[in-house]
């Protein structure tokens, strides 16, 4: 009798399980059909045809390898979790915005996995006199997004004889990270100055999102330097009141974070133009912040 039950119950597990998998492989309009054929109607088709529409998403990318398309994406969950990561694989850079303007920062360490690949390795870049940019991820797709900026922050300026906004620039980039989100481009950058309406500073991971922040980091050492920013920032202070701030998270997360260290650039973005800090202006002002 107990065999007989578990038999039953068994048969009955498997014939559901069929079930399920023949709805997630259906469209809507047959999935209302084939409930109605099992006998389930009102609120119960309802819940099995929703509950069976994301077993199709659990079961879409079995072992990494996508059998269904969720969303009209193709990427292996592998290629989701790589581009995702990449706050956390190396590097410290900063962005604030000031009363007076925009500083932009980050450590010099670059690596390849443990190994320290450039010790003084270039992170903040000069799109324009008014606009800066910091990067974060695989160096070569930084890279690139750096030229495509800045060669069209030029073209923009020729073509409508003033500097290109800062929301434009940011905007522009999240369309280019936006439109190689299927394989893409593998770096979270920061895109900061100032300009008519008065200084910003845009945050934009691998996949096009774009938000506009007061105060930002990115990287591994980025919760180091959180500690220090959620402490110490205030909105409406002077650039020169908040170097030292600034200097003081970069250095914190270098002394923390591995993937972070040997040097920091310091740049300031103001009315006067983009202007980076010297070793000697770092070196004072780490002096006054501690």
């Amino acid at each position: 009798m107990i065999e007989q039950q578990n038999f039953q119950k068994a048969t009955y597990k498997t014939n559901a399980r069929s079930c399920c998998y023949k709805l997630a492989s259906a469209n809507t309009f047959n999935k209302k059909k084939f409930a109605k054929q099992l006998g389930v109607k009102g609120r119960n088709g309802e819940i099995l045809i929703n509950l069976t529409e994301r077993l199709d998403v659990a079961t879409s990318y079995l072992d990494g390898i996508p059998t269904n398309g969720v969303l009209g994406s193709t990427k292996t969950m592998s290629q989701n979790n790589a581009a995702s990561q990449l706050i956390l694989k190396g590097t410290t850079t900063v962005g604030v915005v000031c009363k007076d303007g925009v500083i932009l920062a980050s450590d010099t360490r670059v690596t390849m996995g443990f190994y320290v690949a450039h010790k003084f390795g270039k992170k903040v870049y000069k799109i324009d006199d008014h606009l800066g940019m910091t990067i974060a991820g695989t160096v070569a797709d930084a890279q690139r997004v750096v030229d495509i900026l800045t060669a069209n922050a030029k073209l923009y300026k020729v073509n409508l004889n003033r500097p290109m906004p800062v929301n434009s620039a940011a905007r522009m980039v999240a369309n280019l990270l936006f439109s190689a989100r299927y394989i893409p481009l593998a770096t979270q950058v920061l895109v900061g100055g100032i300009d008519d309406t008065g200084p910003h500073v845009y945050n934009l991971d691998p996949f096009g999102s774009l938000t506009e922040e007061k105060s930002v980091s990115t990287g591994s050492g980025s919760p180091i330097a959180y500690g220090i920013l959620e402490d110490k920032y205030r909105e409406g202070m002077t650039i020169a009141e908040l170097l030292p701030t600034i200097v003081k998270a970069v250095n914190a997360a270098m002394k923390r974070d591995v993937a972070s260290g040997n040097n920091y650039n310091i740049t300031v973005i103001d009315a006067s133009g983009y202007r980076e800090l010297s070793d000697e202006e770092k070196s004072n002002i780490l002096k006054v912040g501690s």
